[in-house]
């Protein structure tokens, strides 16, 4: 019985794990990517706060500069300039350390006026998610300790490593090497897989780049966007609007 117990528990945890992380990683591709760095879609306030709010409790991104350092990537593509490219960085230190690259140019304040322009500046984000962008990912540390005990340290691990390897390593390092491409860009785009859904779409990364603007990162039949999935029910609710919409 204690065994089958402990067996229901683990499942739990691991369930809530996953949820949790799909949602961060929701929000990264519909907030900070199409919406703030590209201007795709917008959101019910109600929503762009959530997600906002999320991201603090589970990433510590700040906004602004997530925003600058990705439109940057847009501008010098695999070229020297580009914050986290594979073919300047080599693929494995993008793999594995893309978030410390991420890190570095966060200090380039050349880069974050310069590229950062239209992000949020209310003052919740002046006095609480930028200057105490560390607090959000230590609230969630108690909370995953209040509901799991001991467990929460495995849990909050991994929900503060999966935006660092999923999304700085594997999306901005192996979706610029290998892959397959549906259309030439300046750069080496390449997209991973038709479907990820534990990426929310990113894995669509040539497509991406070949319409930076479009809401919609897949182009062909077989490709299945989630991210785009979530910006249509939001937008049957009544909570987003597509601004542009890849038409191919």
């Amino acid at each position: 019985m204690r065994h089958k117990f402990c067996r229901c528990s683990t499942m739990t945890e691991i369930l809530y794990t996953l949820l949790t992380t799909h949602i961060t990683i929701a929000c990264v591709t519909l907030y900070l990517h199409r919406s703030q760095s590209h201007r795709a879609v917008t959101f019910h306030p109600i929503v762009s706060h959530f997600m906002r709010f999320w991201l603090w409790l589970t990433t510590g991104q700040v906004t602004r500069e997530w925003v600058a350092i990705h439109r940057k990537h847009h501008v010098r593509s695999d070229q020297p300039g580009d914050p986290h490219s594979p073919h300047q960085f080599g693929i494995w230190r993008v793999l594995f350390t893309g978030a410390f690259l991420y890190n570095r140019e966060s200090k380039n304040q050349d880069t974050i006026d310069q590229y950062g322009i239209g992000t949020p500046n209310d003052w919740i984000e002046r006095n609480v998610y930028t200057p105490f962008n560390w607090l959000g990912i230590i609230v969630m540390l108690l909370l995953d300790l209040a509901l799991f005990q001991w467990w929460g340290f495995v849990v909050w691990g991994t929900q503060m490593c999966w935006i660092p390897f999923f999304a700085a390593g594997v999306i901005n390092g192996v979706a610029h090497w290998i892959g397959y491409r549906n259309g030439e860009t300046k750069d080496q785009s390449r997209n991973l897989i038709p479907w990820a859904i534990w990426i929310g779409g990113e894995e669509l990364h040539n497509n991406h780049h070949l319409n930076p603007g479009s809401a919609k990162l897949s182009r062909r039949w077989f490709e299945f966007d989630v991210g785009w999935l979530y910006i249509r029910l939001l937008s049957y609710c009544g909570l987003a609007k597509v601004r542009s919409l890849n038409t191919v």
